[in-house]
Protein backbone atom coordinates (compact mmCIF):
# COMPACT_ATOMS: atom_id res chain seq x y z
CA UNK A 1 0.00 0.00 0.00
CA UNK A 2 1.46 3.34 -1.07
CA UNK A 3 1.18 6.60 0.85
CA UNK A 4 0.71 10.11 -0.49
CA UNK A 5 4.45 10.72 -0.75
CA UNK A 6 5.51 7.35 -2.20
CA UNK A 7 6.55 7.40 -5.86
CA UNK A 8 4.33 5.54 -8.31
CA UNK A 9 5.91 2.52 -10.00
CA UNK A 10 4.75 3.61 -13.48
CA UNK A 11 2.59 6.20 -15.20
CA UNK A 12 -0.96 4.89 -14.76
CA UNK A 13 -3.28 4.70 -17.77
CA UNK A 14 -6.29 3.02 -16.13
CA UNK A 15 -7.19 4.33 -12.66
CA UNK A 16 -10.02 3.48 -10.28
CA UNK A 17 -10.85 5.68 -7.31
CA UNK A 18 -12.33 3.84 -4.32
CA UNK A 19 -14.07 5.14 -1.22
CA UNK A 20 -17.35 5.40 0.60
CA UNK A 21 -20.25 7.34 -0.93
CA UNK A 22 -19.77 11.07 -0.60
CA UNK A 23 -16.03 11.01 0.12
CA UNK A 24 -15.17 12.79 -3.15
CA UNK A 25 -14.33 9.97 -5.56
CA UNK A 26 -15.73 11.70 -8.63
CA UNK A 27 -14.03 15.00 -7.85
CA UNK A 28 -10.70 13.24 -7.35
CA UNK A 29 -11.19 11.10 -10.47
CA UNK A 30 -11.72 14.24 -12.55
CA UNK A 31 -8.58 15.81 -11.09
CA UNK A 32 -6.52 12.67 -11.77
CA UNK A 33 -7.80 12.60 -15.35
CA UNK A 34 -6.74 16.24 -15.85
CA UNK A 35 -3.25 15.66 -14.44
CA UNK A 36 -2.72 12.54 -16.57
CA UNK A 37 -4.48 13.90 -19.67
CA UNK A 38 -6.76 10.87 -19.97
CA UNK A 39 -10.57 10.64 -20.04
CA UNK A 40 -12.76 10.37 -16.95
CA UNK A 41 -16.02 8.42 -17.15
CA UNK A 42 -18.41 8.87 -14.26
CA UNK A 43 -19.62 5.37 -13.48
CA UNK A 44 -22.87 6.66 -11.93
CA UNK A 45 -23.79 8.04 -15.35
CA UNK A 46 -23.38 4.56 -16.83
CA UNK A 47 -25.39 2.91 -14.05
CA UNK A 48 -28.41 5.15 -13.40
CA UNK A 49 -31.27 5.25 -15.88
CA UNK A 50 -34.40 7.39 -15.61
CA UNK A 51 -36.19 7.21 -12.25
CA UNK A 52 -33.01 5.83 -10.65
CA UNK A 53 -33.42 2.47 -12.37
CA UNK A 54 -30.26 0.58 -13.34
CA UNK A 55 -29.55 0.89 -17.06
CA UNK A 56 -29.82 -2.47 -18.88
CA UNK A 57 -26.58 -1.74 -20.77
CA UNK A 58 -24.57 -0.94 -17.65
CA UNK A 59 -22.38 -4.05 -17.65
CA UNK A 60 -21.74 -3.82 -21.38
CA UNK A 61 -20.79 -0.17 -20.95
CA UNK A 62 -18.52 -1.04 -18.00
CA UNK A 63 -16.84 -3.75 -20.11
CA UNK A 64 -16.34 -1.29 -22.97
CA UNK A 65 -14.87 1.26 -20.57
CA UNK A 66 -12.49 -1.30 -19.03
CA UNK A 67 -11.34 -2.39 -22.50
CA UNK A 68 -10.16 1.12 -23.41
CA UNK A 69 -6.46 1.91 -23.20
CA UNK A 70 -6.79 4.89 -20.85
CA UNK A 71 -9.46 5.92 -18.35
CA UNK A 72 -10.23 7.08 -14.84
CA UNK A 73 -13.45 6.10 -13.08
CA UNK A 74 -14.92 5.41 -9.67
CA UNK A 75 -14.70 1.91 -8.18
CA UNK A 76 -18.38 1.26 -7.56
CA UNK A 77 -21.09 -1.33 -8.19
CA UNK A 78 -20.33 -4.93 -7.34
CA UNK A 79 -20.91 -6.07 -10.93
CA UNK A 80 -18.40 -3.59 -12.35
CA UNK A 81 -15.65 -3.71 -9.72
CA UNK A 82 -14.08 -6.98 -10.98
CA UNK A 83 -14.12 -5.75 -14.59
CA UNK A 84 -12.42 -2.50 -13.65
CA UNK A 85 -9.97 -4.05 -11.20
CA UNK A 86 -8.84 -6.64 -13.75
CA UNK A 87 -7.73 -3.88 -16.15
CA UNK A 88 -6.70 -1.11 -13.73
CA UNK A 89 -3.06 -0.32 -13.21
CA UNK A 90 -3.69 1.89 -10.15
CA UNK A 91 -6.31 2.07 -7.42
CA UNK A 92 -6.55 5.24 -5.37
CA UNK A 93 -8.28 4.67 -2.03
CA UNK A 94 -9.81 7.87 -0.70
CA UNK A 95 -10.01 6.90 2.98
CA UNK A 96 -10.72 10.23 4.67
CA UNK A 97 -12.00 10.55 8.25
CA UNK A 98 -15.67 9.65 8.16
CA UNK A 99 -17.16 11.79 10.95
CA UNK A 100 -15.28 15.00 10.19
CA UNK A 101 -14.88 14.92 6.40
CA UNK A 102 -16.98 12.33 4.58
CA UNK A 103 -20.26 12.57 6.51
CA UNK A 104 -20.42 16.38 6.28
CA UNK A 105 -19.59 16.13 2.55
CA UNK A 106 -22.31 13.58 1.75
CA UNK A 107 -24.91 15.50 3.79
CA UNK A 108 -23.95 18.84 2.24
CA UNK A 109 -23.93 17.44 -1.28
CA UNK A 110 -27.30 15.74 -0.79
CA UNK A 111 -28.89 18.90 0.63
CA UNK A 112 -27.43 21.09 -2.14
CA UNK A 113 -28.59 18.76 -4.89
CA UNK A 114 -32.08 18.42 -3.42
CA UNK A 115 -32.65 22.08 -2.58
CA UNK A 116 -31.38 23.22 -6.00
CA UNK A 117 -33.12 20.31 -7.72
CA UNK A 118 -29.92 19.60 -9.60
CA UNK A 119 -30.34 17.26 -12.54
CA UNK A 120 -28.11 14.25 -12.24
CA UNK A 121 -27.73 11.26 -14.54
CA UNK A 122 -30.53 10.75 -17.07
CA UNK A 123 -32.67 13.50 -15.55
CA UNK A 124 -32.71 12.13 -12.01
CA UNK A 125 -32.91 14.45 -9.00
CA UNK A 126 -32.27 13.70 -5.34
CA UNK A 127 -35.48 12.43 -3.73
CA UNK A 128 -37.33 14.19 -0.94
CA UNK A 129 -35.25 14.67 2.19
CA UNK A 130 -37.87 12.63 4.05
CA UNK A 131 -36.56 9.54 2.27
CA UNK A 132 -33.62 9.66 4.67
CA UNK A 133 -36.04 8.16 7.21
CA UNK A 134 -37.91 5.82 4.87
CA UNK A 135 -35.33 4.52 2.38
CA UNK A 136 -32.73 2.11 3.76
CA UNK A 137 -30.56 2.88 0.72
CA UNK A 138 -30.76 6.69 1.00
CA UNK A 139 -27.29 7.93 0.03
CA UNK A 140 -26.49 9.31 3.51
CA UNK A 141 -27.66 6.11 5.23
CA UNK A 142 -25.78 4.06 2.61
CA UNK A 143 -22.60 6.01 3.30
CA UNK A 144 -22.94 5.39 7.03
CA UNK A 145 -23.71 1.68 6.69
CA UNK A 146 -20.93 0.92 4.17
CA UNK A 147 -18.19 3.16 5.60
CA UNK A 148 -15.96 0.25 6.66
CA UNK A 149 -16.41 -2.02 3.62
CA UNK A 150 -13.27 -0.84 1.84
CA UNK A 151 -11.04 -1.94 4.71
CA UNK A 152 -12.07 -5.49 3.83
CA UNK A 153 -12.29 -5.22 0.03
CA UNK A 154 -9.10 -3.42 -0.88
CA UNK A 155 -6.55 -5.65 0.91
CA UNK A 156 -7.98 -8.67 -0.94
CA UNK A 157 -7.35 -7.23 -4.43
CA UNK A 158 -4.79 -8.60 -6.85
CA UNK A 159 -1.31 -8.41 -5.41
CA UNK A 160 0.18 -6.65 -8.45
CA UNK A 161 -2.29 -3.71 -8.35
CA UNK A 162 -0.66 -0.68 -6.74
CA UNK A 163 -2.94 0.98 -4.19
CA UNK A 164 -2.45 4.56 -3.01
CA UNK A 165 -4.23 5.19 0.29
CA UNK A 166 -5.03 8.84 0.95
CA UNK A 167 -6.13 9.36 4.57
CA UNK A 168 -6.27 13.15 4.89
CA UNK A 169 -7.36 16.00 2.62
CA UNK A 170 -3.77 17.24 2.72
CA UNK A 171 -2.66 13.80 1.44
CA UNK A 172 -4.84 14.26 -1.64
CA UNK A 173 -3.21 17.57 -2.50
CA UNK A 174 0.29 16.28 -1.70
CA UNK A 175 -0.21 13.21 -3.92
CA UNK A 176 -1.70 15.12 -6.86
CA UNK A 177 1.12 17.69 -6.79
CA UNK A 178 3.87 15.14 -6.06
CA UNK A 179 3.88 11.50 -7.14
CA UNK A 180 1.05 11.76 -9.67
CA UNK A 181 2.41 14.92 -11.27
CA UNK A 182 5.90 13.43 -11.31
CA UNK A 183 4.82 10.47 -13.49
CA UNK A 184 2.74 12.65 -15.82
CA UNK A 185 5.75 14.67 -16.99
Amino acid sequence: MLRATDPLPTRPRRVVVAGVSGVGKTTLARRIARVLGIPHTEIDALFHGPDWTPRPDFLNDARALAAQTAWVTEWQYSEARPLLTARADLLVWLDLPFATVTLPRVIGRTLRRRLRRERLWNGNVEPSLLTFFTDREHIVRWSISTRNNYRERIPSLRADLPVVRLRRVSDVERWLAGPLSDVSR
